[in-house]
This record gives structure tokens, sequence and C-alpha cells, in this order.
């Protein structure tokens, strides 16, 4: 494994372990501080902000217009539905189903890498495919929180697949445009764009949020750690792991995420494990690990030009090339 790689590699291990911790502190914070919408958009707001501030000390990259349309769609699909369907699936479900859901969004990269990248879907990875979703589709239909009932419980989980619907989108789609620019670039335009977009619903959520009239320390430190951790350095490490690894790899970090919003959750007295959750995450796991660690389309296409040239190889060692006889009496 090359330098790049590895900080590809860290990269996205740094953004999954702070997003793990933010899971149960975002909990935290809706609905008696700020409401899922409200929360949603001010994140937008901040990395508009930040990155376009970021922006003026590095150097101006010309977008072109191609580019930019493809920028528009990932910033509906990476920051907009992603993390308004998330943050509304986490109000109404615990922190750990949320987190263990997300868990499944390496098998949708796969699924959509076959039909967008051609990415091979062998027997392995279909098999990981059937187990993860087994593993999540059980914990959907036997959850049930505290003061929601499990009604509202499904419909929070469903948000959660949702947004790891739009994100694996996002990671094939995002994947040719982050290895051509840098991801202040990247991210400046697409958080301009979702907060536009999402302006008439959620700027009126986000200003009159309680948070800013009476909030806690605790809750401060909550909502920041949610702007500048869970939201600027993430995203702005994000295109970097996807200029070195392939989305189904980015999607296997997701399995760390659990189990820091857990132990977190859990520590807290917020959560507790029933016994269809250790099982649900056990099953997910496993069809993660088949699913990354089957054949890529670069190594299927190795095997086949291995096997191509072997044959001639052994027709070559059928007919031994003679050294020359030297008839020279000397």
């Amino acid at each position: 494994m090359n330098k790049s790689k590895i900080q590809g590699h860290l990269a996205i291990l740094v953004t999954s372990l702070i997003f793990g911790v933010n899971i149960p502190l975002s909990k935290n914070l809706m609905p008696d501080w700020m409401s899922p919408m409200g929360l949603t958009y001010s994140r937008f707001a901040f990395g508009a902000v930040a990155f376009w501030s970021l922006s003026l000390f590095l150097k101006t990259e010309k977008v072109s217009r191609r580019d930019m349309g493809t920028l528009l769609l990932g910033s509906l699909l990476g920051i907009g539905l992603n993390q308004a369907a998330f943050i509304s699936g986490l109000q109404l479900t615990s922190a750990t189903n949320a987190s263990i859901v997300i868990t499944i969004m390496p098998i949708l990269a796969m699924i959509i890498s076959f039909l967008i990248l051609k990415e091979p879907i062998t027997i392995k990875k279909a098999g990981g495919v059937i187990i993860g979703l087994i593993g999540v589709l059980s914990m959907i239909f036997t959850s049930e929180i505290a003061g929601s009932g499990r009604e509202a419980s499904i419909i929070g989980d469903l948000l959660c697949v949702l947004s790891c619907l739009s994100y694996a989108f996002f990671l094939v789609l995002m994947r040719g445009i982050s290895k051509r620019y840098s991801s202040v670039t990247i991210m400046k335009w697409m958080f301009l764009f979702s907060s536009l977009l999402f302006f008439p619903l959620g700027y009126k959520e986000f200003h009159t949020a309680r948070i800013f009239t009476d909030g806690s320390s605790v809750a401060w430190s909550s909502y920041l750690y949610l702007l500048i951790g869970a939201t600027f350095i993430t995203y702005l490490l994000i295109p970097v792991a996807q200029k070195q690894i392939r989305p189904t790899t980015i999607g296997m970090y997701n399995y760390l995420q659990p189990l820091v919003a857990s132990f977190i959750a859990i520590m807290w007295g917020h959560d507790v494990f029933s016994w269809t959750k250790p099982l649900s995450a056990i099953l997910i796991f496993a069809g993660v690990y088949f699913v990354t660690t089957s054949k890529s389309r670069e190594d299927v296409e190795r095997e086949q030009i291995q096997q191509f040239e072997k044959p001639q190889l052994d027709d070559l060692q059928l007919y031994p090339v003679k050294e020359p006889v030297n008839k020279s009496p000397l």
C-alpha cells in the first residue's frame, strides 16, 4: 500500500470515528434544543460559510459547467438528502439502531457500483448482500424504543436506510470529480447549493431554535461538535478518501460507527442492547465483510488476462529453442 492509499484510509477512518461520536450527540439535541430540519440546515449554512471562507486563502479552481451540474446533484445526494433523512430518522429511532442500519451502506455502494461503474457482482458479493439485508430487516421489524413505539422506530430506521442509499449514490457519482478538484472547491459549491435549496424548509426552524436563547453548555458543546467536527472536518476529508480508494472500501469503514455510537449511548444510559441488536449487527457485519473482500473489476480483468496469456506461454515451452551447435574444430 503506497502513501496515497494510506492517506485515503486514514481520512475515512477519522471521518467514521467522528460520525460515530456524532450520532448520540445529535440525538441529545433533538427535539428539545433544535428540530431535525433546523439542525440539518444549520450544517448546510455553516458548511457553506466555512468552506467559502477557507477558499479565500487558497488558489481558485475553475469548475466546468458539466462538473457544476454533477456538484449540484452530489449536493442533493451526499449532503441534502443524506443529512436530512438521517437526522429525521435519528429523532424517531434509537442511536444504536441508526448506527447499525448505516452499516448497510457498503452493500448499497456495491450494487450501485455494479450498475454505474460495471463492477462485477460475484457469488461472494451476492451472498453478502442477502446476509446484510436479512440483518437490517430483522432489526427494523423487531425494534421499539421508549416513548415512540415500534411504528415510529420502523419509520426512523427506514429513513436511515434512505440516507445510506443517497450517500452510496454520492460516493459513486463523485469519484471522478474528487480526482479533478480539491476538497475545498468541491465542498464550497456543494454546501452552497444545499443551503440555497433547503432555505425555505430549514431557515425558520433554525432561526427559532431554543438553543440560541437558553442553550446549556452541554447542548452547545454537542452543537459545536456537530458543526466543526461532523460537518467541516469530515466533509473536508471525504474527497481525500474518494481520490485514493474505491466506494465499497470507503463504505467498509461504516461498521466502526455503530461500535462508537453504541458505546457512548449505553455509557450515558440512553440505550440498551436487546438480543436482536447484536444478532442483526453480526449479520450486517458478515454481509459487509463478504462484499468488501470480494473481487473487484480490476481483479477479474487481471485474472482473465493471465488465463489468456498462460496457454501461449505453455505452447512456447513445447518447442524449446535449441542452442546453436558449434561445429568449429576449435
